[in-house]
């Protein structure tokens, strides 16, 4: 059983034909590239081989047969067909692993205990006694792969996953399986140091220092099985010992001197708690003397490259960032792109750079143009492999151009932020604002609003336009921030920034961060506590500071203060300016964390009592309720979101599409000779014609545009309602 026989190498989508390759190169010339993995035909020999030196496959499979199957009678059946006594002793152990597509055997479960069923059975039957069961280490690692009702039974010659190389002692948080990292290496071109490859590799966020492990294996010919004590075919009675002796032979004796060596391994990280596991795992693998670690974060390795740049060889980054999950990990990772990007641009002339991430939105904020795009798995998750080629470096020339652009570019952001800080600050100071919007985007291509929260700084930067390359909008943007501290004449800690895009449902409300900075700010003589760190919005819309004051002067003009609805409440600001004016509040919100807030606010201000209730509620499912009850409110106040999605809502609303039934419901609580104040921020919003012919309709928006929102009198509109 030696010769002739059928294999099956699987490995990850994405690199079934380096698979291939390596398995030519390894003497394997019958190898055919299938899905996820590669077939070919040969000897045990260059099966242990393949097990021994791929870098790339997972499991070698040795096929013992191919049958149909259409139930668990026929799989049974077909089983048993084999001669079980031939692979495994009758004190022996065994495990059986399944998978299936597309077949009308649905279990893969229940047809791994048939597989083994039938195993047994035939033990019993011969010897009156079985094998049992180890999933852990079993002698024999049955497979069997159900594909449009065809059986395939094999032996898994590699016992565990050829990824465990067997080095491994310590891991961080979600490591690079090796077979992967080899295979993002040789995709990207970095080879095993033949040719007399001279290509120094770096990884700035090496993690367990897979890559630097993987391709200084590489480059020292060391197989990477080499270390590994246990393979499936060891205790598999058609092993052939000798074939493995002298296999594991030749490969101790073909390993390199590090003396040969002329690649450097160089591995960065910014948290200090994995270097100490990636040096374990450096040692483990007996390559302690080529590759050097350090706690470096990205700009401290950026800044070492700039200061040793014309020492520093040409070579490779390989880099395999993090991609974030929740939004507020998204917005600091797109500065952690972006500052990757500009360093190659600006440090690592004719380097090569492999960039590895399952992020394409991220990807746009590195600002190059990658040359080649590769498409890989990481487990389920569909990753890019991205290369690019760095320019070389600058000549004296373009650097000039270059400082002058800048400089030209500085000095017009700067003189717009001195001019606007010296007309709207004097204002603030006048009124005594604290909390005021100092720029909202006056300069198309500086597409960012400035707000200034007592001695804090909040700035968001608007998603530039498609129009607008991103690498440029970025630089702009890093200017502008640049110059803050000088025109506010503040320190840099104190400037909060955000990315600001179009939100989906309740994403503008979602927490960003958890730094739980939360102050006060005073307005009009009422104190409003803010958080510019944890969620996009701050707690305190600046832009309806007017209309705040408007419904507090109404209450207290009015011959009785009434009842006060705050729908869609956010952190109860109006119910805050209501109660103070006189009028009982009912703030209504589906958002427990903002309902707490609104209370918080109410205490500050010394508001606290039973004439004031906050209601955790959808507000169109309250509206209903609320009319049933025959509720009455002297005051409506409603500033619905533009669009919400949210799990806690019945149906998606919009407000152009569903302002009208709002607007009717709300209407049903409104008592004689109340009003609705009826706002909201989609700036392409019309007021249904029909509420303009029923009721009695006055815009308002421009008397409620604060003097430093004129520059953007689109912000809101708001509508005063009667019947």
């Amino acid at each position: 059983m030696k010769n002739n026989l059928t294999f099956f190498a699987t490995c990850s989508k994405g690199f079934e034909d380096l698979l291939v390759t390596e398995l030519n190169d390894l003497g394997i010339d019958t190898a055919k590239q299938e899905y996820s993995g590669v077939s070919f035909t040969g000897s045990l020999e260059q099966a242990y081989k393949s097990c021994l030196w791929s870098r790339l496959a997972s499991r070698v499979f040795l096929k013992l047969t191919t049958f149909e199957a259409l139930d668990d009678e026929q799989l049974y059946n077909g089983v048993q067909t084999i001669n079980w006594p031939q692979h495994i002793d009758m004190d022996g152990t065994l495990a059986v692993n399944c998978t299936i597509n597309r077949s009308e055997i649905t279990n893969s479960h229940y047809a791994s205990l048939r597989t083994k069923d039938a195993v047994v059975d035939q033990f019993n039957e011969l010897y009156e006694t079985r094998p049992s069961v180890d999933r852990e280490q079993p002698d024999v690692r049955i497979n069997v792969h159900i594909d449009h009702d065809q059986v395939d039974v094999s032996i898994d010659l590699s016992g565990e996953p050829l990824h465990k190389r067997g080095y491994r002692l310590a891991s961080v948080q979600a490591p690079l399986k090796e077979n992967l990292a080899a295979a993002i290496l040789i995709r990207s071109g970095w080879s095993s140091g033949k040719d007399d490859q001279t290509l120094d590799l770096l990884d700035p966020m090496c993690g367990s220092a897979t890559f630097l492990i993987e391709a200084a294996m590489m480059s020292l010919n060391i197989a990477p099985g080499l270390k590994r004590k246990f393979f499936g075919f060891l205790n598999w009675k058609g092993h052939d010992a000798d074939s493995w002796k002298k296999l594991l032979d030749e490969a101790k004796k073909s390993v390199k001197s590090i003396s040969e060596i002329n690649n450097t391994f160089t591995g960065y990280d910014a948290n200090k708690y994995s270097i100490a596991p990636a040096r374990q795992n450096i040692h483990s693998a007996g390559l302690q003397d080529l590759i050097t670690l350090e706690h470096k974060d990205l700009s401290e390795s950026c800044a070492h490259m700039a200061e040793h740049a014309g020492s520093i060889r040409p070579g490779m980054v390989v880099v395999n960032p993090p991609y974030g999950e929740r939004l507020g990990e998204k917005q600091e990772l797109a500065h952690l792109y972006a500052e990757m990007g500009a360093c190659w641009r600006d440090n690592f002339p004719d380097w090569k750079i492999a960039l590895f991430t399952a992020n394409d939105e991220l990807i746009k904020h590195v600002g190059l143009r990658a040359h080649r795009t590769n498409s890989f798995f990481n487990g389920a998750i569909k990753c890019k492999l991205l290369q690019y080629q760095i320019r070389p470096a600058l000549s004296e020339e373009k650097k000039r151009e270059k400082v002058e652009k800048y400089t030209e570019q500085r000095s017009s952001i700067l003189n717009r932020l001195k001019k606007n800080f010296k007309h709207i600050g004097r204002w603030a100071r006048k009124n005594k604002v604290q909390a005021y919007r100092l720029y909202s985007a006056d300069l198309p291509e500086y597409s960012a609003a400035i707000d200034i929260y007592g001695d804090w700084v909040h700035v968001q930067e608007y998603q530039a336009p498609s129009s607008i390359d991103i690498n440029k909008a970025r630089q702009r943007f890093e200017i502008l921030v640049d110059v803050i501290p000088e025109v506010l004449n503040i320190d840099k800690s104190r400037i909060v920034v955000k990315t600001r895009r179009q939100q989906k449902g309740l994403s503008q409300y979602e927490k960003q961060a958890n730094a739980h900075h939360e102050f006060i700010v005073e307005e009009n003589g009422f104190k409003f506590h803010v958080n510019l760190n944890d969620y996009l919005d701050t707690g305190l819309f600046l832009d309806h500071r007017d209309t705040r004051k408007y419904v507090y002067d109404k209450i207290v003009k009015s011959p009785s203060a009434g009842k006060f609805l705050n729908l869609f409440s956010y952190t109860s600001a109006f119910s805050v300016y209501a109660a103070a004016a006189g009028a009982d509040t009912t703030s209504v919100d589906m958002s427990n964390t903002y309902i707490k807030w609104s209370e918080r606010n109410f205490s500050s201000n010394d508001l606290l009592s039973d004439k004031h209730h906050f209601i955790k509620a959808d507000c169109m499912q309250w509206l209903v309720i609320a009319n049933r009850n025959n509720e009455k409110f002297k005051w409506i106040f409603i500033d619905p979101p533009t669009f919400s999605n949210s799990k806690s809502m019945e149906d998606l609303f919009d407000v152009q599409k569903d302002h009208e039934s709002l607007i009717e419901l709300a209407m049903g609580l409104l008592d004689v000779g109340g009003e609705i104040i009826f706002s909201n921020n989609f700036k392409k919003f019309k007021l249904d014609k029909k509420l303009q012919e029923k009721y009695c309709v006055e815009n308002i928006t421009a008397s409620t545009i604060p003097e430093d929102f004129k520059r953007n009198p689109k912000i809101h509109h708001c509508f005063i309602i009667k019947p």
